[in-house]
């Protein structure tokens, strides 16, 4: 099995000499331990010294030296977006005050698919458009 035990950002290395690529979802990117497979025949052991989030464009530095880049699958997510600024600057706030990891993009909010905070998004007067795409949220004052 191969090991990685380190991780450098994007921008740190160059992309065009990884060797693999694997592609892993929100949950499986904010880890410090995990198994996972890269093709029918490679396993990676991911074994860091803490947990960290791994953003898309990641490389996983193996024991040997290879990187391996890390791709956000696609996943179900919500799209929440309004009719003004300060309303979503509210809806920012109260998926902040309950702990939801968020996707910044231009005039739009991503979120988990979460039928409940859908519920409340749109009793707030928020517009849910359910989509699949790669969730890359911001990583806290606290993440780096």
């Amino acid at each position: 099995m191969l090991k990685a035990t380190s991780v450098l950002r994007a921008g740190e290395w160059p992309s065009w000499t990884a060797t693999q690529t694997v592609k892993l979802d929100f949950n499986r990117r904010f880890r410090r331990r995990i198994r996972f497979d890269i093709d029918e025949d490679s396993e990676v052991l991911l074994d860091l010294a803490e947990a960290i989030h791994i953003r898309h464009g990641d490389a996983l530095v193996l024991e040997d030296g290879r990187f391996i880049l890390v791709e956000a699958a696609p996943e179900p997510l919500m799209e929440i977006r309004t009719k003004d600024p300060e309303m979503l600057i509210r809806l920012a706030w109260h998926l902040g005050n309950r702990h939801l990891s968020v996707q910044f993009i231009p005039g739009a909010l991503r979120i988990l698919d979460d039928h409940v905070i859908g519920a409340m998004v749109s009793l707030l007067g928020g517009k849910v458009k359910k989509i699949i795409a790669p969730f890359d949220p911001e990583t806290g004052a606290y993440h780096g």
